[in-house]
C-alpha cells in the first residue's frame, strides 16, 4: 500500500502481541503494541492511529474501560480481542462503540481480513446526495448529517453506515442479510447479533419512543425498513441511489430467514 496505515495493539499477553506485529506488518501496516490499558490510551493519544486492537480481559485496567476512555477522545475503530464467549461480553462492547470482535484463539487470516474490513468501511464514502426526512429526523446522506429537531446527533462511524445504508433505501425493507453485507461485509451475513445492537443504539438515537419505533421498523424473520415522510434526492445521483449489489441481495436471498429484533 502507499501509505502505511498504522494499527494499534492492546494486550498483556506478550505472545499474542508479537503475533499481531508480525503478521500484520508483513501485510503493510504498521504495528504499534501496548502492554496495559493506560500504555494503550498514551500511545493513541500519542500516534492516532488508524485502527484499535483491543483486548477485553486486561489486569487494572480492563477493555471496556479503555474502550470508554478511547470513544470519549475520537471516534478511530476498534476492534475487540476477547476469550470470552458470551453474548453478553460481546454486545456490552459493541453498545460501548466497538466495530468489531475477534475471539481468541484467531487464525492469522482472520485477523488480517477483519482489520482491512473494518478499515474499509471506515474509509467508505456515500454514493448517494440526498436528504431524507422522518419525524423530527434529517437525515443529509451528501454531507453525513442527522439532525433531531434540528439539533445534531452524533453518530459512531458503524452507526452511520447503517443508517446511511438504510436511509439511501426509505421506504424498502432492507433484508437482514443484506444489510449486514453491505455495512459490515459479505463475510458478516450469519452476524445477526450485530444488527440487534446497531438498530437498538439507532433508535435510542433517533426514536422518541425507542420501544415503539416508527423511524426504524422491524419486520419480523425479514429485516428492517426506515420510513421516510420525504425524499429529496440530487437526479444526477439518482440511479447511484436506487442501485443495489446483485450479489448481496442474491445471498441475501439465500440466507435463511430468521427472527431478528431489537
Amino acid at each position: 500500500m502507499g501509505t502505511e496505515q498504522m494499527v494499534l495493539a492492546i494486550d498483556d499477553e506478550p505472545g499474542i502481541l508479537r503475533v499481531i506485529k508480525l503478521e500484520l506488518s508483513a501485510q503493510g501496516f504498521r504495528v504499534l503494541t501496548a502492554s496495559s490499558g493506560a500504555e494503550g490510551l498514551r500511545m493513541a493519544e500519542e500516534h492516532r492511529p488508524d485502527l484499535v486492537l483491543l483486548d477485553i480481559v486486561m489486569p487494572e485496567m480492563n477493555g471496556l474501560e479503555v474502550m470508554r476512555e478511547l470513544r470519549e477522545r475520537s471516534n478511530v475503530p476498534i476492534i475487540m480481542l476477547t476469550a470470552k464467549r458470551s453474548e453478553t461480553d460481546k454486545v456490552m462492547g459493541l453498545k460501548m462503540g466497538a466495530d468489531d470482535y475477534l475471539p481468541k484463539p484467531f487464525s492469522l487470516d482472520e485477523l488480517s481480513a477483519r482489520v482491512r474490513a473494518v478499515l474499509r468501511r471506515s474509509s467508505a464514502t456515500p454514493n448517494v446526495e440526498s436528504v431524507v426526512r422522518v419525524e423530527d429526523v434529517e437525515i443529509d446522506l451528501g454531507r453525513r448529517l442527522v439532525k433531531r429537531d434540528g439539533d445534531l446527533v452524533n453518530l459512531t462511524r458503524t452507526e452511520w453506515m447503517l443508517l446511511q445504508c438504510l436511509a439511501a433505501n426509505a421506504g424498502k425493507v432492507m433484508l437482514n442479510a443484506e444489510l449486514l453485507s453491505k455495512v459490515w461485509g459479505p463475510e458478516y451475513v450469519g452476524d445477526l447479533q450485530y444488527l440487534r445492537v446497531w438498530v437498538s443504539r439507532l433508535r435510542g438515537k433517533l426514536e422518541r419512543e425507542p420501544s415503539e419505533p416508527k423511524i426504524i421498523r422491524t419486520f419480523q424473520g425479514v429485516g428492517y425498513m426506515l420510513t421516510a415522510d420525504e425524499t429529496i434526492r440530487d437526479e444526477a445521483n439518482e440511479v447511484a441511489a436506487v442501485s443495489t449489489d446483485s450479489q448481496a441481495v442474491e445471498r441475501a436471498e439465500e440466507a435463511p430467514a430468521l427472527d431478528v429484533t431489537a
